[in-house]
């Protein structure tokens, strides 16, 4: 039965902007307009709306203000992290090592590709479980020779585990080896401590947590050597050139503390949600199987595979019936091809052609869950039975 209208059930692709966010940005569309590297007066109030920003976004990471660079969002954020911290380290100490995990968003994987395919360095994927969790264990095993850079996904976009970021930190600090964590998906719902976790580059997105989209951030430990991939003028002390949008970084530090700031809220609210939909999936509709942690995995995120479905079909269906979903990356939507993240957990490419992802929201209430819950069966046999002929 067709839902009562569109529901959007795909906030890991993106969010919509927070009122109180677009708020924030507007007098910087309009008469504080000025470049932040102009002398006169205009220059001189968005030059200072721009450090405020800065200190603010730092003191929400428990950083200091000169360890943030902006960018032009998460995935810049992830080749700016690989490729600088890759290439210095080369410079540096002839290390040519790349380490990854194998459930890497595209803007780490094949940024690390690209840098062992043309520019001369090597490449090695670690181990995940079923979870697609990453072990501390393997990466101590792993860390001879000590690698230029480590990279490990905080919260997997596409399948909602959460690494122990914090162990595998403490391993490559004790071995000097560089840390870099893609966070794009974790903003709204785990607590970003630089300290805490341990990392040594942090990478956010600002659409992902009511923000606006083009705009992001990267954190790097001071001390870290970073080489510049985007050269032009001495913005961002040296580390990123180009004339920084205050509009939305302004955005994105404002829904980036409202995010910190009604977590909990927001954790407690969604988690309820979310297990439902796990719990009655997998009871509800046969031969199903959830993806990632069961337990230890994003307070938002819920996914499946089915066997015998074709995922980006049941995407249509549930389209057709009013429901925005996923079949795993936003970025990924479309490809016929199995999802490399899910061919990692160690399912065939029949269960993990098959896949989908359901995120929830601020917006998202209970009514719509139980909408989705009771269209889903008949949309997956539908599917199937396409499948079939």
């Amino acid at each position: 039965m067709p839902s009562p209208g569109p529901i959007y059930l795909d906030y890991a692709a993106t969010t919509p902007l927070d009122p109180r966010v677009r708020e924030a940005m507007l007098p910087y569309f309009s008469e504080e307009f000025g470049n932040p590297s102009s002398v006169h007066g205009y220059g001189r109030r968005a030059e200072a709306a721009l450090e405020d920003a800065r200190q603010r976004m730092a003191e929400l990471l428990n950083a200091q203000p000169e360890e943030i660079i902006f960018t032009s969002g998460g995935t810049e954020s992830d080749n700016l992290a690989l490729r600088g911290a890759a290439l210095a380290a080369r410079q540096q100490r002839g290390a040519i090592h790349l380490l990854i995990s194998p459930v890497e968003h595209d803007a780490v994987a094949k940024t690390a590709a690209q840098l062992a395919d043309h520019l001369g360095f090597t490449l090695e994927k670690l181990p995940v479980d079923e979870f697609g969790m990453v072990n501390p264990d393997e990466v101590a095993k792993r860390l001879d020779p000590e690698p230029a850079l480590l990279s490990v996904i905080l919260g997997n976009n596409e399948i909602g585990t959460v690494n122990p970021m914090s162990e595998i930190a403490a391993i490559c600090r004790e071995r000097g080896v560089p840390l870099h964590s893609d966070a794009v998906q974790s903003g709204a719902y785990l607590p970003l401590d630089v300290q805490k976790l341990g990392v040594d580059l942090l990478s956010i997105g600002a659409h992902k947590f009511y923000g606006p989209k083009g705009v992001g951030a990267l954190y790097v430990r001071a001390g870290t050597p970073l080489l510049p991939t985007q050269t032009g003028g001495g913005h961002e002390s040296g580390r990123r050139a180009g004339t920084p949008n205050v509009a939305y970084i302004l955005g994105m530090v404002k829904a980036f503390e409202l995010a910190q700031s009604e977590l909990d809220r927001r954790v407690s609210r969604l988690g309820e949600m979310r297990n439902k939909i796990m719990n009655r999936i997998l009871v509800d509709i046969p031969d199903s199987q959830l993806t990632g942690h069961p337990e230890i995995r994003l307070a938002n995120h819920a996914s499946f595979v089915f066997k015998g479905v074709d995922g980006n079909a049941l995407l249509m269906l549930l389209d057709d019936a009013g429901f925005a979903c996923s079949s795993g990356s936003a970025c990924k939507t479309g490809d016929p091809e199995p999802s490399q993240v899910l061919l990692a957990l160690g399912l065939s490419p029949e269960w993990a052609l098959g896949s989908l992802r359901v995120t929830l929201g601020v917006d998202t209430t209970g009514e719509q869950i139980n909408s989705f819950l009771a269209a889903l069966p008949a949309l997956v046999e539908k599917a199937r039975a396409l499948e079939a002929a």
